[in-house]
């Protein structure tokens, strides 16, 4: 008897889920976004919102939640009803305050549903004009040699050129101070101003400079060349096998979504990400367009918070 009534509820339940995905969307949909307006985050979050306000016949309102490394809107996803009108553009910082931040208020994996990633994009290393070297194998043996104060800058501890700077100094054995800036304006000022000798930061941030001859390009932290900037290298063809940095986006909701508005949410946002404009706008800026399973996302983001876990431990890095 229990079993029949046990079976009759998941039928029911099941019928509810498919009905509700049936009228999905019927109002709004939140898309929190743990950045401020004008970045490279929201303006992917806002490329996609425009479209899938389009496609669903229903706003996608952008929430910038920029406070606390991500973790502010990452925890009020997680707070919030797996109904699929709140989800979320997570970046690589999700991975990494996984073991950056300690007592975080939520599991970085599990209180997540994993619906696509978006996009991945390597950082370029770049060095004030002042600098001797001139690609990436003088560089190398320029920084192991250096008898004066090294010094890399980044966005902030904890952030990607941060942590890039620490992975350089465990597998070049080179000594290095890190700057940590309250963002990555202020980082790159001090750079071009010849602050401190060099940086792994964003293709976006970086290629005006580049163009321009305020800073020197040595060499991309993808393990693949980038089309933006193919002239350039990467790290591990260029002298440190295995050297990899990536940023990445991607698009979570809140754990336990239901599947049927699963599959309608990933159909609609890849299908944004594999058109020609975006993937034209995001070509642009250096970045490579994914539009992954969720399945794949879900192995993707394991195998990340793994890795940074890694790195964090050996190089002693913590946040503000």
């Amino acid at each position: 008897m229990l079993r029949h009534v046990v079976l009759v509820t998941a039928l029911l339940l099941g019928a509810a889920a498919a009905a509700s995905a049936q009228d999905y969307p019927s109002r709004p949909i939140r898309f929190i976004t743990p950045a401020q307006p004008g970045g490279t985050t929201d303006i992917l979050a806002r490329m996609l919102s425009f479209r899938l306000s389009e496609i669903f016949k229903q706003q996608v309102i952008v929430d910038n939640r920029a406070s606390a490394n991500g973790v502010t809107a990452a925890e009020m996803t997680t707070k919030s009803a797996p109904d699929g009108y709140t989800i979320f553009m997570a970046y690589h910082q999700h991975t990494v305050n996984a073991s950056l931040i300690p007592n975080l208020p939520y599991h970085a994996v599990n209180d997540f549903t994993p619906i696509t990633q978006a996009t991945e994009a390597g950082l370029v290393l770049v060095v004030h004009p002042s600098t001797p070297a001139r690609n990436f194998r003088e560089f190398l043996d320029w920084t192991r040699q250096y008898k004066g104060p090294l010094n890399f800058g980044s966005a902030g501890n904890g952030s990607g050129g941060h942590l890039a700077g620490e992975l350089y100094k465990v597998m070049s054995g080179t000594k290095a101070q890190h700057i940590p800036y309250k963002g990555s304006g202020p980082a790159m000022t001090d750079l071009l101003g010849g602050q401190y000798q060099f940086a792994f930061v964003g293709m976006q941030a970086a290629q005006a400079h580049i163009k321009s001859g305020r800073l020197r390009a040595l060499a991309v932290t993808s393990l693949k060349r980038v089309p933006a900037l193919s002239e350039l290298p990467t790290v591990d063809e260029s002298g440190l096998k295995g050297f990899e940095i990536v940023g990445w986006y991607g698009v979570m909701a809140p754990a336990k979504l239901p599947r049927p508005i699963l599959t309608r949410l990933h159909r609609e946002i890849v299908g944004v990400i594999n058109e020609p404009d975006t993937q034209k706008r995001i070509t642009a800026d250096g970045s490579t367009p994914i539009g992954s399973t969720p399945e794949a996302f879900l192995r993707f983001l394991r195998a990340d918070v793994a890795k940074w876990a890694k790195l964090i431990k050996e190089s002693g890095a913590k946040a503000d």
